[in-house]
């Protein structure tokens, strides 16, 4: 099948298929006389995978070295659960992260009066970096 119709089946873009392939996530696609890139089931196997992978938040290394075990059936699944122990760590330190924004965030806004007035404290928040209130 031609790209248009791997991206259709992957529910991927062309463009990220070309781009996964570029990065080598993808094996170079075999190409016809005209040069337009062919993909085989394999292929679309390679791609589901990369797009879930990449849809549970890993990043384009860690991808890779998924793929890498995934590919290689000698492989402990230890080191397949190590590597996702390290995903899920990174995981909660984000959502920390983003729990406190949120948290200091709601904080600002419960405190604007939000009316006519120029005193805002979410402005004079951002004014001094947050560092001097």
């Amino acid at each position: 099948m031609n790209i248009g119709q791997a991206a259709k089946h992957s529910g991927l873009s062309a463009k990220m298929i070309r781009y996964y392939e570029s990065t080598g996530l993808l094996q170079a696609a075999h190409r016809t006389d005209s040069g337009y890139r062919l993909y085989g089931q394999s292929d679309l196997h390679t791609l589901a995978f990369i797009k879930r992978s990449r849809d549970l938040g890993f990043s384009l290394e860690e991808v890779g070295k998924l793929l890498t075990l995934w590919q290689d059936r000698s492989r402990a699944s230890a080191d397949v659960k190590g590597l996702a122990h390290e995903h899920i760590t990174a995981l909660n330190q984000k959502i920390e992260e983003l729990t406190s924004l949120r948290n200091t965030l709601q904080d600002l806004v419960e405190h604007c009066h939000g009316d006519h007035r120029p005193d805002c404290p979410i402005l004079k928040d951002l004014e001094s970096g947050g560092c001097c209130t």
